[in-house]
């Protein structure tokens, strides 16, 4: 038996980065929002950044490079790497169906290394949230320049309307995500050591 690391170091790394950059893009976004709301609430101050609406803007600008060039890197390693062909798939309903019946009665196993059905299946919906999120962001952030983007998506009101309903899957996810670490707290070791899961001699993760 060889071993090999849970979590390689770029996926690491940009999970941190990535991290740090969400909750600046939260906090900023929450403030811009305040600003001119969507709904009948407002987020509290207290969970904004920026002060007022130029403070909070300069904050979510400068986030939002550092997300897409992260974001850009992730998904190119993952590609490149094979990650998400060797980790996120293959979904079956039969074991999605399996497995979201047993976390929904707490007694979904968690072995090392492995994603279940329900993993694999909300780590490609955050997925296409963040790539929809950025879609609408350009939308709202350069509404004239883009302006086939923005009619693309209904218009501009319809692209904030979008642009929130993707914060809002992404904050779902960092929701659940946070409490399985809570349920599972030996998940969180790795992720920053990497771990090692042991692998049979002579396999390699392109097999």
């Amino acid at each position: 038996m060889s071993k090999e690391s849970i979590h390689s170091w770029p996926v690491r790394l940009t999970h941190w980065l990535n991290a740090i950059g969400m909750t600046c893009m939260f906090m900023s976004g929450w403030a811009i929002y305040n600003a001119s709301p969507l709904f009948a609430f407002k987020f509290p101050v207290a969970l904004t950044v920026g002060g007022w609406l130029g403070g909070s803007l300069a904050w979510h600008f400068a986030f939002m490079w550092l997300l897409f060039i992260n974001g850009l890197v992730y998904v190119l390693y993952g590609l490149i790497s094979r990650h998400f062909k060797r980790d996120w798939l293959p979904i079956s309903l039969p074991a999605l169906k399996h497995d979201l019946t047993d976390a929904l009665r707490f007694r979904l196993v968690h072995e090392k290394g492995v994603y279940n059905a329900v993993q694999r299946l909300m780590y490609w919906m955050v997925l296409a949230a963040g790539v929809l999120v950025v879609v609408s962001g350009l939308a709202i952030w350069k509404p004239i320049q883009l302006q086939e983007l923005v009619a693309l998506l209904g218009g501009y009101d319809i692209a904030r309307y979008v642009h929130f309903a993707a914060m809002a899957v992404i904050g779902a996810f960092v929701i659940v995500h946070l409490a399985l670490v809570m349920l599972v707290p030996k998940t969180l070791l790795p992720m920053i050591t990497g771990g090692v899961r042991p692998i049979e001699s002579g396999k390699t993760d392109h097999d």
